[in-house]
């Protein structure tokens, strides 16, 4: 973003406004993002059991990343389950082009951004969703999910990664599995977690730990997923 769009944001923002103008403006947006989760829920609840897949949209096709999380949504598929992405390049077209592969459902929850973002071809035309709130998708993410893959990523996979930890860890959703693929990506992070959080400054319990696993390849990944819903004889029916 070039310095003058940037400097008439700042502009903008700070503008004196109304009270009639801030009201009006609020009540629209309102009834926009109400928009968003009404769309949002109706298409999704007609889905089926799925699981989201998180990672960077900068990953290109030749990384090991990209044909890890590929790997993964075709075994995911391959045993039930269709799978959710963020709708756009990267880990997530990878994501979706796995499921595709596997004859699973492709789901692909769509940001608008300036930049870097569009949805790629890889998602089920009827189940392309179209967001400008990262919060209303990041709730439709978490909503109808039944299990929540991180690859490698950045600050939006970290996002979506810490919110469903923390509505776990809080107990405002169930114990859903949460697993990390890629050990050498996520090694750094998980010693600060245990050595910082954990043992410096007592910011979580060491059960907290527990609420992810880390793996290495798509079998263990999937493994995750599966012998948990096996835990309570539930099996994904389409």
């Amino acid at each position: 973003m070039n310095n003058a769009n940037e400097e008439e944001k700042i502009r903008k923002a700070f503008a004196d406004k109304t009270w009639q103008e801030v009201k009006a403006a609020d009540s629209w947006q309102i009834f926009k993002i109400m928009a968003e989760f009404v769309d949002g829920f109706e298409k999704m609840s007609k889905i089926g059991p799925c699981v989201s897949v998180f990672g960077s949209a900068r990953t290109k096709p030749e990384n090991e990343y990209y044909k890890l999380a590929e790997e993964i949504a075709f075994k995911l598929t391959r045993e039930g389950y269709g799978v959710i992405t963020g709708g756009g390049p990267g880990i997530m077209e990878a994501a979706n082009r796995g499921a595709k592969a596997g004859g699973g459902k492709s789901v692909g929850l769509n940001i608008l951004l300036p930049f870097e973002q569009s949805s790629n071809v890889f998602i089920d035309k009827d189940k392309i969703i179209d967001f400008d709130y990262f919060f209303v998708r990041k709730t439709i993410f978490l909503r109808y999910s039944q299990g929540f893959i991180a690859l490698p990523g950045g600050f939006g996979t970290l996002d979506e990664l810490f919110e469903a930890l923390t509505l776990v860890q809080t107990n405002k959703i169930a114990h859903f599995p949460i697993v990390l693929a890629g050990k050498k990506y996520w090694t750094g992070l998980l010693e600060w977690v245990k050595s910082t959080m954990l043992l410096e400054e007592h910011n979580i319990s060491v059960e907290d730990l527990d609420l992810f696993k880390v793996v290495d390849n798509a079998d263990e990944a999937v493994k995750v997923i599966v012998d948990f819903y096996s835990q309570y004889l539930l099996k994904p029916n389409f």
